[in-house]
């Protein structure tokens, strides 16, 4: 039989009535046929709630300490979850991301999946029980048990269905959330989005780093990377939601597909440095050491001089500004300055590779708003602008509308098609 993996985001398993509701679908879907595994975030703001809880008793919590706190909220999902599947007459043992074969390098906070023994899993399955894992942690080869970061459930359920090789067999990997898929742009900030019935990984992956909360990156690039198909769905409707998948030849039709807003960004530039080589692979290299992702980079140069500058989320800020500050230091040149309060729109569609007039259609949507460009960047599929915060909704909006993303399939290809003509 296919396996599929089914993922349970905390809002979907917020309470009791929730993780019954869960169960259901997860017995539904095995006697549908499929052999199931699933992936369960913590309750609700269980995960908050903990962070908070240990900045009450410390200034400033150790990570592994934070790291060993806040497994405990995922832990305590599988195991109510794995009884109301029991309830359900469906036999199913509860994991901790280690237990299920997780293994990562170790990095507190922000590990990174190294591997996953399936060695656990495929036993459970072959004797008709259904694996209940904790999603958003693993254990490092050390035994330490670490957490994956932002988006570490949905990273969790994609790397299990790709390890497993659901896909050669049919499998699939299923999100389930509080939203129906992934739409247009974000409906509580756009009210004409609509929801696609399907998006490739490509487009996918560029609307959630570019802001699109559906699905984290980490996800997609495993689903990509992997094949694995990603259903994106709503945790308490029927309706069938967005598929993930590769890309097809009828996607160049759209030069557009979606829109996204990415909010508190700020910008850390360095002037009044020589721009001797090496100077940049000094710089962002202190950076990655620190598993910071920067957004932007921008260089200019003035006779022997350099201005840098790159933005990072606000949540990274403060650390940047440490690492940027002790790099000058080194150096012994060069002086920092920090802005805050900014945000990047951008524009999405693999049909951009055939498809002229994008931007200056993009461009002149956000000047016809009053929304003045900081920065543009660029790749074969996307554009982007660095823009005020207080103008990101105006923003989305512009452009959301004027390549017709909340109309019909149809309307929305001609109007992309008259548009990206001029």
């Amino acid at each position: 039989m296919p396996t599929i993996v089914q993922k349970f985001g905390g809002t979907s398993v917020s309470d009791p009535v929730r993780i019954r509701r869960a169960a259901q679908r997860v017995a539904d879907a095995r006697g549908s046929g499929f052999e199931v595994v699933v992936v369960v975030s913590a309750m609700g703001k269980t995960t908050d709630e903990l962070i908070a809880l240990a900045e009450q008793v410390s200034t400033s919590p150790d990570r592994r300490e934070l790291d060993m706190l806040m497994a405990t909220g995922e832990q305590a999902s599988v195991a109510l979850l794995a009884m109301a599947l029991r309830e359900l007459g469906c036999p199913a043992s509860s994991l901790t991301g280690g237990q299920a074969g997780l293994r990562t390098d170790g990095v507190h906070g922000r590990a990174r999946i190294t591997r996953i023994e399936c060695g656990r899993l495929e036993r459970l399955i072959s004797r008709g029980e259904i694996p209940v894992v904790a999603g958003f942690q693993g254990t490092s080869d050390e035994g330490e048990i670490t957490t994956l970061g932002r988006g570490g459930s949905d990273t969790t359920a994609v790397a299990i269905a790709a390890a497993l090789r659901v896909a050669e067999a049919g499998g699939y990997c299923e999100i389930f959330t509080d939203v129906d898929g992934v739409y247009t742009a974000d409906p509580r900030l756009v009210r004409s989005a609509v929801k696609l019935p399907r998006i490739s990984y490509e487009e996918m992956l560029e609307l959630a780093m570019l802001g699109a909360g559906v699905l984290h990156a980490r996800a997609v690039l495993f689903g990509e990377k992997y094949g694995v198909p990603i259903h994106v769905r709503h945790s308490q409707k029927p309706d069938h939601g967005t598929m993930i998948s590769r890309e097809s030849p009828n996607m160049e039709e759209l030069a557009v597909v979606g829109c996204a807003l990415k909010d508190e960004l700020g910008r850390v530039s360095i002037r009044q440095i020589r721009n001797v080589v090496g100077l940049q692979g000094r710089l962002f290299t202190a950076l990655a050491h620190a598993n910071i992702v920067v957004d932007d980079i921008m260089q200019t140069e003035q006779g022997s001089a350099a201005m840098i500058a790159f933005t990072v989320e606000h949540a990274d800020l403060a650390e940047s500004k440490q690492i940027v500050a002790k790099t000058l230091q080194e150096l012994g040149e060069g002086e920092m300055s920090v802005e805050v309060g900014l945000a990047k729109v951008s524009v999405v569609g693999v049909g951009m590779k055939s498809h002229a007039g994008v931007a200056s259609r993009m461009f002149r949507a956000l000047g016809e708003a009053g929304v003045a460009i900081h920065n543009i960047t660029t790749s074969e599929i996307k554009i982007s602008c660095i823009i005020d915060a207080a103008n990101g909704q105006r923003g989305l909006e512009a452009v959301h509308s004027t390549f017709g993303l909340g109309l019909g399939a149809n309307a929305t290809m001609a109007m992309q098609t008259d548009s990206t003509r001029l």
